[in-house]
């Protein structure tokens, strides 16, 4: 049998958050690239849902909620995942949550809040299933970072805090873990319309500003996130570690677009 470097057959893979926009689109592309997935969400019904959609796809699944904020609820998800697999090899961090208000305004409770959800929602999953993954001397994490990594989006300013930082984050653990075997790099979509974000961007200023300085001059589909998510988790990115691809259709290249 040839090399097959991004078939993902015979993985496991966990996706939190991955039952809805980009989440769902990563757990379909990683189950259409041979992974057995597993979609958690907080909500049993979008569970449901998801896990029904990576078994169309022939491959095995397990419905199991979760939510970043409880790390006994990420610690059920991976024992429950061991229980039927035996194992994890991918973890991908997509759940987040954003809220536009101008930074004076920002409540302390507000900036917690999604503070605790994007950034360390992320450090507790790394943890509970880093710490199987470190055991086991094998593993591949992506963390979901955001074009607000890298710069400024207006009045999003708690969302681009925790964004810049889960870049950070997946820096330090990929340092860390590297040499253990376990993999960490992030993906930082571009302009992806989802129900998160969607009244942000469609037929509002800020949505055809995005268009006018990427490149491409459209949003991108949640299914063109899957390839960069299949490539990290495979063995053909076995020498990639610490990195932040950008799939933002040229955004972040973008100066002068006319």
């Amino acid at each position: 049998m040839s090399y097959q470097p991004f078939d993902l057959s015979g993985k496991t893979a966990v996706v939190i958050g991955g039952t809805s926009g980009i989440g769902l689109a990563i757990s379909a592309g990683l189950a259409e690239a041979g992974a057995d997935v597993i979609p958690s969400s907080r909500r049993q019904s979008e569970v449901d849902a998801a896990v029904a959609l990576v078994e169309s796809k022939g491959k095995l699944s397990l419905a199991q909620t979760s939510d970043v904020g409880d790390r006994k609820s990420l610690e059920a998800l991976l024992e429950e995942s061991v229980n039927k697999f035996g194992k994890v090899d991918i973890l991908v961090n997509c759940a987040g949550r954003t809220k536009r208000t101008p930074t004076l305004d920002v409540s302390e409770e507000e900036w917690n809040g999604i503070l605790d959800t994007n950034l360390t929602g992320i450090l507790r999953s790394c943890q509970v299933f880093g710490g199987h993954m470190l055991e086991r001397g094998y593993g591949r994490i992506v963390n979901i970072a955001s074009l607000s990594s890298f710069v400024a989006l207006f009045e999003v300013a708690a969302y681009a805090a925790s964004k810049a930082a889960v870049a950070s984050l997946t820096k330090s653990l990929a340092v860390e873990w590297g040499s253990k075997g376990v993999l960490v790099n992030a993906i930082a979509p571009g302009v992806f319309p989802t129900p998160l974000n969607a009244s942000l961007l469609n037929g509002t200023p800020r949505g055809q500003e995005f268009i006018t300085r990427t490149p491409l001059k459209r949003f991108g589909k949640t299914e063109e996130l899957a390839g960069a998510a299949i490539f990290l988790c495979s063995d053909a990115a076995s020498y990639v570690n610490g990195e932040v691809i950008a799939v933002d259709g040229g955004f972040l290249a973008s100066g002068v677009n006319q």
